[in-house]
């Protein structure tokens, strides 16, 4: 009877403490599960702006996409400049505290002594008409000489008309007059202004360099610029051409050579046409 007794003494012992042990390891799962519970709402405060910005390019995709399939893209063309600068400032970014005058004159031709922003104009209606040639709607920011249109007003013009892409025309010019050839300015992808248009912008950009490559015309390369108003204004992917440089004699001349004007003209109308093509 005894020797029972110590058995039932013995088997409560071990009951009790597999009891006690499963309550211990029950009570070490709950603050486990709530750390990752915590951890995953950290990563979503995180992500929730990767997200945003990544919902954006989408919509820029979409939007270009259900375009093509309807023949209704719109490229918006900005002759850069105008007849008389404009001093005054505005901000160069949404909500920005920093300014920069309106609008600036321009460079000269230094053998054509031809003022650009009447050169970027002769080549913007070149270009307008190669692109309508090809069924694409085609906006201008300005179509005479005598404007007084900002930076920022640029950018916002092609954003409330719906614009898919903004080519915007402008020549270069430095006190270097050997310096020669064309480049292609976009938005950085480090600016908090023009994340979401970095990507298509560059796409953008790849193929009108190909192309001005492919017509012989010396290119210098693709620069990023956080610095540029209508850049941060922008809610458009939007390049702008420099076509080469007014400061130098040669290069002067043959920016005002009609037959090169339609043959840069082209080579942008048709890197234009190779990125829709491989969307």
């Amino acid at each position: 009877m005894k020797n029972k007794k110590n058995i039932i003494v013995m088997i409560s012992f071990m009951l009790f403490g597999i009891l006690s042990l499963s309550k211990s390891m029950i009570k070490e799962e709950v603050p486990t599960f709530n750390n990752s519970k915590n951890i995953e709402n950290e990563n979503n405060i995180n992500d929730e702006d990767e997200n945003n910005e990544n919902e954006q390019k989408e919509d820029i995709k979409n939007k270009i996409e259900n375009k093509k399939q309807d023949k209704n893209i719109t490229i918006c063309i900005d002759a850069g400049h105008q007849e008389k600068g404009d001093s005054n400032l505005e901000a160069k970014a949404p909500g920005s505290s920093k300014k920069k005058p309106r609008v600036s004159q321009g460079a000269t031709g230094v053998a054509t002594k031809k003022p650009e922003y009447i050169l970027n104009l002769e080549t913007s209606l070149i270009l307008r008409e190669i692109l309508q040639n090809k069924g694409y709607n085609v906006i201008m920011t300005r179509e005479t000489h005598d404007v007084n249109i900002s930076n920022s007003e640029r950018a916002i013009f092609a954003n409330e008309r719906n614009a898919d892409f903004v080519v915007r025309i402008h020549a270069d010019s430095l006190n270097d007059s050997s310096k020669t050839g064309a480049c292609i300015l976009i938005p950085s992808k480090n600016n908090k202004y023009t994340t979401s248009i970095y990507e298509t912008s560059s796409e953008f950009s790849k193929y009108i360099a190909e192309e001005m490559k492919n017509s012989n015309i010396k290119m210098n390369g693709i620069f990023e610029r956080e610095d540029i108003t209508g850049f941060n204004w922008s809610k458009v992917p939007v390049v702008i051409v420099e076509m080469g440089f007014m400061s130098n004699y040669n290069e002067d001349l043959m920016m005002s050579d009609v037959n090169y004007q339609k043959k840069m003209m082209e080579s942008i109308a048709n890197g234009i046409d190779k990125y829709f093509e491989n969307k």
